[in-house]
């Protein structure tokens, strides 16, 4: 139960960092609210070490600087999918491919699920699917630009927690410190590449720092989920961010929801109620 609310507490926490993410994208060039975004993520967990503690073993490191390289890469991608929209259909799209690759790793690594969990875990597959079923009459189609770059995000996401997950569970915060020091290591150092091709718009600063700060909330949350119960579980119910993405969208961009999403809202709701049950 403890990894399930942790779980719950990061998927809310991605789904608002990727809409405040999403909209400082669409107000200055995505390097410019990453460069932003990442660096205050990293005063985040570096404020939190004092009270977690950190252990930087050869385990921490090396898994945290793949995460890191993993996280760089999702920033960029996932605030410029948002940024080209529409945001109510690629984010669940992300979500769907970013579930599937921890949920098989947790599998091979011989996590077991009861009969609630047997339900329960592909049921949630399915409402992120039903909540990523977002265009149609009345609402945006994305490009095919846009459709790979959100499956390009997925796998990103993915590669992420999955290599935090295999970080040692008796290193404290120090997996995400490294992470985000090369995370933004590496986009700092792309930004200074690309300066000249960055443009004159100043970024979002208010929305940029918040985006950082709820994404490092959301890593915590869940690496102390994945740490106190099974990859497979702490993994869908993290993927099922977008629904706070798709009704904050909603509520401050007008966005359609249609009723299809709002049906995978509801059996979002009846999959955690079945793996909390396992």
């Amino acid at each position: 139960m403890l990894a399930l609310l942790l779980a719950l507490g990061s998927s809310l926490a991605y789904g608002c960092a990727d809409f405040l993410g999403g909209l400082g994208a669409r107000k200055a060039h995505v390097l410019r609210t990453v460069m932003i975004a990442a660096p205050a993520s990293l005063a985040v967990e570096l404020l939190l070490w004092p009270f977690l503690g950190a252990s930087f073993s050869a385990g921490a490191l090396g898994w945290g600087a793949a995460s890191g390289i993993a996280s760089a890469a999702a920033f960029a991608l996932l605030y410029r999918t948002l940024a080209i929209g529409p945001m109510n259909v690629l984010s669940p799209v992300t979500a769907l491919v970013s579930a599937v690759l921890p949920v098989a790793v947790g599998l091979l690594q011989g996590e077991h699920l009861g009969a609630a969990g047997l339900v329960g875990l592909p049921l949630a597959l399915v409402a992120v699917i039903l909540v990523s079923a977002g265009h149609g009459a009345g609402s945006a189609r994305p490009s095919r630009t846009a459709l790979l770059s959100a499956f390009g995000v997925g796998g990103a996401i993915a590669l992420q927690l999955v290599f935090l997950h295999q970080a040692p569970s008796d290193t404290g915060v120090a997996p995400l410190i490294i992470g985000r020091a090369v995370s933004s290591a590496v986009i700092l150092a792309a930004a200074g590449l690309m300066y000249r091709r960055l443009g004159s718009e100043r970024p979002a600063y208010a929305m940029s720092t918040a985006a950082g700060v709820l994404d490092s909330m959301a890593n915590l949350l869940f690496l102390l989920a994945a740490r106190s119960g099974d990859l497979t579980v702490v993994a869908v119910i993290t993927a099922l961010y977008p629904a706070g993405t798709v009704l904050l969208a909603r509520s401050v961009l007008a966005e359609r929801i249609r009723r299809g999403q709002l049906v995978g809202l509801g059996t979002a709701a009846v999959a955690v109620s079945l793996l909390a049950l396992a």
